[in-house]
C-alpha cells in the first residue's frame, strides 16, 4: 500500500488505496522528453507574447501535463500560466483551463514554499474564473474537480495568507454546494475532489471546516448525487486517516475535536451512514498506526472510544433493521453498508471486541465477500427462465474487487474476535457458517452439473470465490475448537460441536485445493471428541446423504434431457469420500445396525467409482469394519461382517481389474481371513472366488507365455490374485487352509510349466521362512505333493492326466523318496 506521506499528490494516493479502476478523469501518464517538456514552455510563452493561443497552444498544455509525474513548475512558469488565464486578449479553449488549473496544482503541491504573493495572485485569478458569470460559460466536470483540487491546496499551502485562504474555502464551499451533482454523472471525478476536501479540512483555517465535513458525510445521499461504492468508502476512510495526521502533527486540537464531535459523536439525519462508518475506521487507523503526535492521552482515548462506540452503533442498527439477518433479500444499501463494515474492520486495525461487529463480520462474509448463494440463484434461475446463463462478467468483477481482496484480512479480524465475544453470539455465528456450508455445498453441486462442459470458466470463477469461503471455513472452525473443545465447556456443548465440524467440512471438502495445517489440526481434534461418544459417531455417520440421493442426484425436474450419473458428481464424490476417510477413526463406536444401513450401502457404491482413490477408500472402509470390535453388540456385528464379506467379494472381483484396485481389495480379504471366526464360511466363500477369478485370468492369458517371466515386476491381474493367494496361506485360519492348499494345488497344477516354477520358487521361499510350527509340517507335505504333481511325467491322454491329477491332490500322497529327499534338502 502507498504511503501518503511519500505521495505528493493525495487524489492518486486516495487512487491506489481504494483499488479505484479507470475513471473519467484517471490519466495514463507518460513522461515526456526534456526536449519537449522545453519546446512545450516555450510556446506558451509564445503564445502570451504574441496574444494568440492556437491548438498546438493546447498540445503544449497536454505534453505539459502528461508528464506530471516529473515535471517541476517553477515560480517564472506559474507566472506564465497565470498571465494567459488573466489576459484579456486570449481566447482561451474550455479544455485548456482544466490543463491550466493542473499545472498550477502540480506547482503549489511540488514547490517546497511557493512565492506568498504568487499563491495571493493566484487566488484572485482563480476568484475571477469561478465568479458566477464567467465559470457558467467554461463550466464542465473537469472543471469542476480540478477548481476543488487547486482550491483545497492552496488553502493548505503554508504561504498563503490568511486572506486568500478565506477566499479558497469559500470559493470551495460553494462549488461543492452548487455543482455537487457532477458526481452523480461523473463518479470518476470522486478523488479529485476527495483530495480538495483533505487539503481543504487540512488548512490551518477553521472557517468552514463543519460545512466540508459535513458535505464528505453526506454527499452520497444527496438527489442527484453519486451512488456509494467501497472504493468510495475506502477513499474516505484513508482521507480521514490522511487528514487526522496532518492535524495531529500542526497540533490542531480545536479541529480535532470538531472532527470527534461532528462526525463521530453526532448522527445527523442527512448522514450517509457508509461514509460515517469510513470515518470513524480512518480515524481508528491513525490510531493504530501511531501516526498521530503531540496529542494528549486523553485526546486519543476520546477519539479511540468515540470512533468505536460510532461503529458499534452503526453495526447495531443495521442488526436491528435487518432483524439479525435472517430472510435476507438483497437490498444494495445494506450489502453496501455491510461491506464497509467489514473493510473497515479489516483496514482499521486493532479494534475492541464488540458482540455487533462480529455478528455484521459474519453476515458480511457470507453475503458480501462470498456472495456465492446469490450468484447460484442467479444461475438456477436464468435456467428456470430459459435465458442466458449468468455472465461471467459479473462474477469477475466480484474477483476483481477490493472487498474480494480484503477477504483474508476481514476472516482474520472475524476469527479474532470469536474469542472475546459473548455465547449467544458465538452460538448464532457459529449456526450461521455450519448452515453456509451445507447450503452451498447442495447449491454448487447443482450449479457444477449445469455449468460443467458449457460454461467452465464461469464455473471456475466461481469455485475460486468457493475456494476462499473454504478458507474462511476452517479458520473459523481452528478458532472454535481452540476455544470450545477444553475442559471449560460441557462435554454435550463440544460433542454437538465437533459434529457439526466435521459435516461442514465434509460440504465444503470439495473446494479444498491446498495444504492447511490448520484443517487437519481441526479434523483430528474434533475426531478424538467424537470417538468419546456412541450418540455423536451416530450423528456424524446418520448425516451421509441417503443412498437414493446419492444415485438420483439434485432435483432437476426443470431441465430436460439430462442424465445423472452418479460417479461425475464431482462435488457429491468429495464430500463422500471426507467420510470413508473419517469414519474409520471412529468406527469401533458405531453399532453394527447403523453401519449396515447407512455406511454399507454407500461404501459398496463408491467401490464402483472410477477414481481409484475413492475406491480404495471404500475398501479401507471395510477392512476398518470387519478388523472392528464392540464388546456392547458383538454377536450381531460377526454376523453382519459375515453378511457383507458375501457381497463384498462379488462387488470387487466383479469391477477387477478395471476398477477395483487391487491394493484395496487385497487389505480387505486381509482384514476378512484375520478377523472373521475361525473356520467362517464366508471365508471359505472368499478363497474359492478369489480362485474361481484366477481361473477365469489363467485362461485368459494362457497364450502368453512371456508373463511369467517376471514375477517380481508389474504384475498381471491374474498374477496378483495368485500372489494374494500365496500370501493367504499364513494368513488364514488352521481351519481353512486345507481347504486353500487344495484349491490352490488344482489352480497351480494348470499352469504353463513357467508359471509352476515361478509359483513353487515363490512357495519354498515362504515357507522355508515360516516360523509358524503349527501349520509348517502341512505346508512342507503339501509342498512336496504339490511339486511332485508339476514335475511328474505321465503317460497317456489329457484326460487321464487330469485325472490323475485330481486324484493325487485329493489323495495328498507322498512321492517317492528321492523327490521327497530332495524337497526337504530344499525347505
Amino acid at each position: 500500500m502507498a504511503k501518503a506521506g511519500s505521495t505528493i499528490f493525495l487524489e492518486d494516493w486516495l487512487r491506489s488505496v481504494s483499488g479505484y479502476g479507470n475513471s473519467f478523469s484517471s490519466r495514463n501518464y507518460s513522461a515526456s522528453s526534456a526536449r519537449a517538456i522545453i519546446q512545450a514552455w516555450a510556446e506558451l510563452r509564445d503564445s502570451l507574447q504574441h496574444q494568440s493561443f492556437q491548438s498546438h497552444h493546447l498540445q503544449s498544455l497536454k505534453t505539459l501535463v502528461n508528464s506530471q509525474t516529473s515535471l517541476h513548475v517553477a515560480e517564472p512558469q506559474a507566472k506564465l500560466l497565470l498571465s494567459i488565464l488573466s489576459s484579456p486578449n486570449l481566447c482561451l479553449p474550455h479544455e485548456s483551463y482544466t490543463l491550466f488549473l493542473r499545472l498550477l496544482y502540480i506547482w503549489v503541491r511540488k514547490s517546497a514554499r511557493p512565492s506568498s504573493v504568487l499563491v495571493d495572485s493566484a487566488v484572485e485569478v482563480l476568484s475571477n474564473l469561478f465568479s458566477s458569470t464567467q465559470y457558467e460559460s467554461k463550466k464542465s466536470p473537469g472543471l469542476f474537480s480540478e477548481g476543488v483540487l487547486l482550491l483545497g491546496s492552496f488553502s493548505f499551502a503554508p504561504s498563503a495568507s490568511e486572506n486568500s485562504k478565506t477566499v479558497c474555502l469559500e470559493l470551495l464551499c460553494r462549488l461543492l454546494g452548487e455543482e455537487y451533482r457532477v458526481l452523480g454523472s461523473f463518479s470518476g471525478l470522486i478523488p479529485e475532489v476527495l483530495a480538495g476536501i483533505g487539503y481543504a479540512l487540512s488548512s490551518s483555517k477553521s472557517v468552514h471546516f463543519v460545512t466540508i465535513l459535513d458535505f464528505v458525510l453526506s454527499i452520497w445521499g444527496k438527489e442527484s448525487g453519486p451512488q456509494g461504492t467501497v472504493s468510495h468508502g475506502l477513499m474516505v476512510l484513508h482521507l480521514m486517516e490522511w487528514v487526522l495526521s496532518g492535524l495531529s502533527n500542526f497540533r490542531s486540537v480545536e479541529k480535532i475535536n470538531t472532527l470527534c464531535r461532528e462526525a463521530l459523536e453526532t448522527l445527523k439525519p442527512n448522514y450517509v451512514l457508509f461514509a460515517v462508518v469510513m470515518t470513524a475506521a480512518g480515524v481508528l487507523r491513525a490510531l493504530n498506526r501511531s501516526v498521530v503526535r503531540g496529542l494528549a492521552l486523553d485526546t486519543i482515548s476520546k477519539l479511540r472510544m468515540s470512533a468505536e462506540d460510532r461503529i458499534e452503533s452503526v453495526a447495531r442498527e443495521l442488526i436491528s433493521r435487518t432483524r439479525g439477518f435472517t430472510g435476507l433479500s438483497y437490498d444494495h444499501t445494506v450489502s453496501l453498508l455491510l461491506q464497509c463494515v467489514a473493510v473497515a474492520l479489516a483496514r482499521s486495525g486493532v479494534v475492541s471486541s464488540r458482540d455487533p461487529l462480529f455478528v455484521c463480520l459474519a453476515s458480511a462474509l457470507l453475503t458480501e465477500i462470498f456472495p456465492l448463494r446469490r450468484l447460484y440463484m442467479k444461475v438456477l434461475e436464468s435456467m428456470h427462465s430459459s435465458s442466458a446463463v449468468l455472465r461471467i462478467n459479473e462474477v469477475k468483477e466480484h474477483l476483481e474487487s477490493m472487498t474480494f481482496k480484503e477477504a483474508g484480512a476481514i476472516a482474520g479480524v472475524f476469527c479474532n474476535l470469536y474469542v472475546s465475544v459473548d455465547e449467544k453470539s458465538q452460538y448464532i455465528v457459529e449456526n450461521l457458517i455450519w448452515d453456509y456450508c451445507q447450503c452451498i455445498y447442495m447449491e454448487h453441486r447443482q450449479v457444477a452439473l449445469i455449468l460443467r462442459g458449457k460454461e467452465d470458466e464461469l464455473l471456475g470463477d466461481m469455485e475460486k470465490i468457493a475456494e476462499s469461503a473454504f478458507l474462511m471455513v476452517v479458520l473459523f472452525a481452528s478458532a472454535v475448537t481452540k476455544y470450545k473443545l477444553n475442559s471449560k465447556f460441557n462435554p454435550e456443548t463440544q460433542l454437538d460441536i465437533s459434529v457439526r465440524i466435521l459435516i461442514s467440512f465434509s460440504c465444503v471438502e470439495y473446494f479444498r485445493r491446498i495444504r492447511l495445517p490448520e484443517y487437519m489440526d481441526t479434523i483430528r481434534g474434533t475426531v478424538v471428541s467424537v470417538q468419546e461418544s456412541d450418540s455423536a459417531c451416530v450423528s456424524f455417520i446418520k448425516s451421509i446423504p441417503a443412498y437414493v440421493d446419492l444415485t438420483q442426484g439434485p432435483d432437476f425436474s426443470f431441465l430436460r434431457k439430462m442424465e445423472y450419473v452418479w460417479s461425475s458428481d464431482e462435488v457429491q464424490t468429495a464430500r463422500i469420500l471426507f467420510y470413508l476417510r473419517v469414519i474409520p477413526t471412529c468406527i469401533g463406536r458405531l453399532p453394527s445396525s447403523v453401519f449396515g444401513k447407512v455406511v454399507a450401502p454407500t461404501m459398496f457404491l463408491y467401490m464402483g467409482h472410477p477414481n481409484g482413490k475413492v475406491a480404495r477408500a471404500s475398501h479401507s472402509m471395510f477392512s476398518a469394519f470387519i478388523s472392528s470390535t464392540k464388546d456392547s453388540d458383538e454377536d450381531e456385528r460377526v454376523s453382519l461382517k459375515e453378511q457383507l464379506v458375501f457381497y463384498y467379494i462379488q462387488r470387487s472381483l466383479m469391477e477387477y481389474p478395471e476398477i477395483t484396485p487391487f491394493e484395496g481389495m487385497a487389505s480387505g480379504v486381509a482384514a476378512v481371513v484375520r478377523h472373521l471366526p475361525a473356520g467362517s464360511p464366508a471365508i471359505f466363500y472368499c478363497i474359492h472366488c478369489l480362485v474361481e477369478k484366477a481361473n477365469r485370468c489363467n485362461k485368459d492369458f494362457a497364450q502368453q507365455a512371456d508373463m511369467w517371466k517376471n514375477w517380481q515386476g508389474e504384475s498381471e491381474p491374474c498374477k496378483k490374485i495368485l500372489d494374494l493367494l500365496l500370501r493367504l496361506i499364513s494368513l488364514v485360519d488352521i481351519q481353512v487352509l486345507p481347504d486353500l492348499m487344495k484349491l490352490l494345488a488344482q489352480l497351480i497344477a494348470q499352469l504353463p510349466k513357467d508359471g509352476q516354477n515361478m509359483i513353487l520358487n515363490e512357495l519354498y521361499s515362504q515357507v522355508a521362512e515360516s516360523d509358524d510350527v503349527t501349520r509348517k509340517p502341512s505346508l512342507v507335505s503339501w509342498l512336496q505333493s504339490l511339486s511332485y504333481i508339476c514335475f511328474h511325467e505321465t503317460s497317456g491322454t489329457a484326460a487321464s492326466k487330469k485325472l490323475e491329477t485330481e486324484e493325487t491332490i485329493t489323495s495328498m500322497q507322498t512321492p517317492d523318496s528321492l523327490s521327497s529327499t530332495s524337497l526337504n534338502a530344499r525347505l
